[in-house]
């Protein structure tokens, strides 16, 4: 099963088993974002990656450059192991790494969480790339990936004992798009796909392919 099949099948699955009015508060919180089109103005294709140093899991300062080692640079910006879209992505990558490596291209991962959250979707995913945390969610602004969470939604989440103030280690209630780059030794963008919808990620096979192409 793609990543694609198994997201879609993931989404049908929720529309049935989540009460209708919590749904529906989801659904709209989306569909602001669609309106809203904020993904016009975050980093894409043409771009210049800017520089970061981020804390991995083991809380080990991490730089664009010491990641950078390849002809490519994959990076997943996800919003939290308590999401299981992004869990399902982060798998689906790791399947995939071995062949991205064989393609020249490193593979690492940014969340707002905490490290020490950072290493426990780590270790649940059996992930051998780097998760980096994004702090207050400051390299995500640079990239206008971010948005607020409104009200009825933290509520939902909160009903669903998913509290994303304890993730993340503040009270900002900030999450990124699940956006994917990919990036070149000039830290120029080659590749992009920020959907503001988090049930939607690109799949691994359609990277292979991109680079394939190459």
């Amino acid at each position: 099963m793609t990543l694609k099949q198994e997201l879609a099948q993931k989404k049908a699955k929720s529309a049935t088993t989540i009460p209708q009015d919590k749904y529906a508060v989801m659904q709209k919180s989306t569909q602001a974002l669609l309106e809203a089109k904020i993904s016009d103005k975050a980093l894409k294709t043409g771009d210049t990656l800017p520089e970061f140093e981020l804390p991995d899991e083991h809380q080990n300062p991490v730089g664009l450059d010491e990641i950078h080692s390849g002809k490519y640079l994959i990076i997943s910006f996800y919003r939290g192991g308590w999401c299981p879209y992004c869990n399902m992505e982060l798998r689906a990558l790791q399947k995939h790494a071995d062949v991205l490596g064989q393609l020249g291209a490193n593979l690492v991962a940014i969340s707002p969480e905490t490290p020490d959250n950072s290493l426990t979707t780590l270790e649940k995913n059996q992930l051998q790339f780097k998760i980096l945390s994004d702090k207050d969610n400051h390299y995500a602004k640079k990239l206008n990936l971010t948005f607020q969470m409104p009200e009825n939604l933290k509520e939902v989440y909160h009903s669903f004992g998913i509290h994303v103030d304890h993730h993340n280690g503040n009270s900002d209630f900030e999450l990124p798009m699940p956006a994917t780059y990919i990036i070149d030794t000039n830290r120029t963008v080659i590749y992009h796909f920020v959907p503001e919808d988090y049930t939607q990620r690109i799949d691994p096979e359609e990277i292979v392919a991109f680079l394939r192409n190459r």
